[in-house]
């Protein structure tokens, strides 16, 4: 799945992939980018492998094999739960919709596995992002902070 053709030179095609390869370096890199944290050394593959019902990547193409700049995961439960994790896009590529579109391929793709709910929760300054832009509805919870 790619972006409109209008795109501009200035910002080449993004290319979104459901359970795409990736590099654990890379993405650890990018995850510390987004989340303003030191470069950990995470073996997101195997985490993602095992606990995951899948994850979508975005890469940018004209760079090589492409460069991976978005992800987010969609843990599971095995059964009718998907859970969606890590939102990430990295900051020199917000704001033109790529968040939402890494979203709506995750919904999509749990949506096919027959998942019947895809829960997400956020810190308060996402709000906007997954209500408006994702169509995720507001419902009640519980949390309870363990560390």
């Amino acid at each position: 799945m790619t972006t409109s053709p209008d795109s501009q030179p200035d910002h080449p095609l993004p290319h979104f992939e459901w359970r795409g390869v990736f590099a654990n370096g890379e993405l650890n890199a990018l995850h510390a980018e987004c989340f303003e944290h030191a470069v950990f050394h995470d073996d997101w593959w195997a985490q993602v492998s095992r606990f995951s019902l899948g994850w979508v990547t975005m890469r940018i193409s004209g760079r090589g094999a492409g460069e991976l700049v978005g992800f987010v995961n969609v843990a599971w439960d095995g059964g009718v739960h998907a859970f969606l994790l890590d939102t990430m896009v990295r900051p020199a590529h917000r704001r033109r919709g790529h968040a939402s579109e890494l979203v709506q391929v995750a919904v999509d793709n749990a949506r096919a596995a027959r998942c019947e709910w895809l829960h997400v929760d956020f810190d308060p300054h996402l709000r906007d992002f997954y209500f408006r832009a994702c169509g995720f509805k507001p419902t009640d919870a519980g949390l309870i902070q363990l560390r």
